[in-house]
């Protein structure tokens, strides 16, 4: 194997949205700026993703200056949606958790509305610094993540993915594959490892930033939603099912928490470093 670099970045304004892949990205402590600062609820204040709505998958957010988002999708007109100003924040329920968030205009929760035929609303995390610690069973004290799924990145592994649709090719749904590594909404794919190399990663830097490797990432129904046409199939999961189960979770991928600020760019040395 050659010397393992950062194959490609992710941000992902919106979660359950289509993000973009710039060519580096400001490292915070709660994740990517600008990554997963935005979500959608339903009218109980639930989290909307992909698992409820599979045609979020193409719903796209673009980043804009000052943290706004540019938000378009198939048959409407795009929407530009500001910061909301401060004010008065309302619950949002993730996973089970409570976070505070504030809501954006109203033109915003119409549009995701109309998109989705649904009633739905836009909320923005106004403090990820404060607004939602990470699970304490893997966090060091002061640990906050932004609305992604519990940890502030996701690492994944071209040289997984290699192995990963080799399987699928073997299987009963192997006219699924292969499968593009969208399918697992990283925020940071590495190439130039050995496949599956990232399960005993417990340390890693890619160019000046260190990270904690925190725990595999368990998979859900998102990995078999076609981020192109929003139609779901079996694979990954039924491949993940057969080599990938560890305790009751089908892994790929692992997820990280910066230990130090800074700026990661495409082509950046990864290193090892436990």
């Amino acid at each position: 194997m050659g010397i393992a670099e950062l194959q490609s970045i992710h941000v992902h304004p919106v979660k359950a949205f289509r993000g973009f892949s710039p060519r580096q990205a400001v490292v915070e402590p709660w994740g990517l700026a600008g990554d997963r600062r935005w979500v959608l609820i339903d009218d109980g204040g639930k989290v909307v993703t992909q698992r409820e709505e599979p045609r979020l998958a193409l719903a796209a957010a673009e980043l804009l200056s000052g943290g706004g988002i540019r938000l378009s999708a198939p048959g409407r007109e795009p929407l530009t949606v500001p910061v909301p100003e401060p004010g008065a924040t309302v619950p949002v329920e993730i996973f089970g958790t409570k976070v505070q968030a504030v809501l954006a205009a109203e033109a915003a929760h119409a549009w995701c509305g109309d998109y989705l035929g649904a009633e739905v609303r836009l909320a923005h995390m106004d403090d990820p610094a404060v607004r939602r610690p990470i699970d304490p069973g893997h966090a060091l004290p002061g640990e906050t993540v932004s609305f992604a799924d519990g940890y502030p990145l996701l690492v994944t592994t071209q040289a997984s993915l290699d192995a990963l649709n080799a399987l699928i090719a073997q299987g009963d749904r192997a006219q699924e594959g292969p499968l593009p590594m969208n399918r697992f909404r990283p925020n940071v794919v590495v190439r130039g490892t050995e496949a599956w190399a990232e399960d005993d990663w417990t340390r890693i830097a890619i160019g000046e930033v260190e990270f904690r490797v925190t725990k595999m990432c368990g998979r859900c129904v998102v990995t078999t939603t076609d981020q192109v046409t929003a139609e779901r199939g079996k694979e990954p999961l039924r491949t993940l099912a057969r080599h990938r189960r560890f305790a009751n979770q089908l892994v790929f991928g692992q997820n990280l928490v910066p230990r130090s600020p800074g700026t990661i760019r495409v082509g950046d040395p990864v290193r090892i470093l436990g």
